[in-house]
């Protein structure tokens, strides 16, 4: 028998209503073989594809006072990048039509202060669905924020190590320089990039194929230490000329 919170659907006529019935089915055959879980690491990857931009929720709570609240609650977490769709929410156990919406959607399910019935719990695992029970608001707020930073793609984020002066070029072969520098600031890495600045203004941006300090190959050179740098790709240096070191880096991302 249909319970509180289910979905009806309205269909021309009976055929149409079996061929639904048909397709659901097979799409929850095709589910429980391993495809189209509905997991935060499925929904990471479909992010990372560009397919979608949302964490789609199916909540339910002990009482329907409850259900204004967190649906508020979590509404404060979206960003602009990343939006929680509230696809579902009642008051009431979770059942297996929550767990069998929430495969078709690609869903979570939430629940507040609500037990899961044994069979809801089976079918969860059947159908790979995440099934996360909460019974205090800041916990569940956590818990999604959380999930939403791991969906958001990392940011690269660029750290300016030092920078020097090129005091001195030495000619290396035909074609190829060595940069006599002198740190000025911070500390020059062999790992990192830089940005050659001449009279105000980049004029390259490359990598640092070699850094010496004298004959030794070093990995960085300090503040007031003087070293030889050469470029991987570019030769057209001057003396004046300020090389800024910098490094990248993949970072998470805060939700919010």
């Amino acid at each position: 028998m249909p319970q509180a919170g289910d979905i009806l659907r309205v269909v021309a006529d009976e055929k149409t209503a079996r061929a639904m019935v048909e397709e659901r089915k097979n799409a929850s055959a095709a589910r429980s073989e391993g495809s189209g879980r509905a997991t935060l690491e499925d929904l990471y990857a479909q992010i990372q594809a560009g397919q979608t931009k949302e964490l789609r929720i199916i909540l339910k709570t002990d009482v329907s006072g409850s259900l204004g609240a967190i649906t508020h609650a979590l509404q404060q977490l979206s960003t602009d990048e990343m939006r929680i769709n509230v696809l579902h929410e009642g008051a009431g156990d979770v059942t297996d039509n929550d767990i069998m919406l929430a495969a078709a959607s690609d869903a979570i399910v939430v629940a507040f202060n609500t037990k899961v019935t044994d069979t809801a719990r089976r079918s969860a695992e059947a159908e790979k669905v995440d099934v996360r029970s909460y019974d205090i608001i800041y916990k569940l707020t956590d818990d999604i924020q959380a999930a939403l930073r791991g969906l958001l793609e990392p940011e690269q984020v660029e750290t300016i190590e030092g920078r020097a002066e090129v005091r001195q070029i030495f000619k290396v072969g035909k074609v190829a320089v060595i940069a006599g520098c002198f740190v000025t600031d911070g500390r020059i890495v062999r790992t990192g990039g830089v940005r050659v600045w001449r009279g105000g203004k980049v004029i390259t941006t490359d990598k640092i194929e070699s850094l010496r300090r004298f004959r030794d190959d070093v990995r960085e050179v300090a503040t007031n230490f003087e070293c030889g740098i050469g470029l991987a790709g570019s030769n057209d240096l001057v003396e004046g000329d300020i090389i800024e070191c910098f490094t990248q880096q993949m970072v998470s991302r805060a939700a919010g």
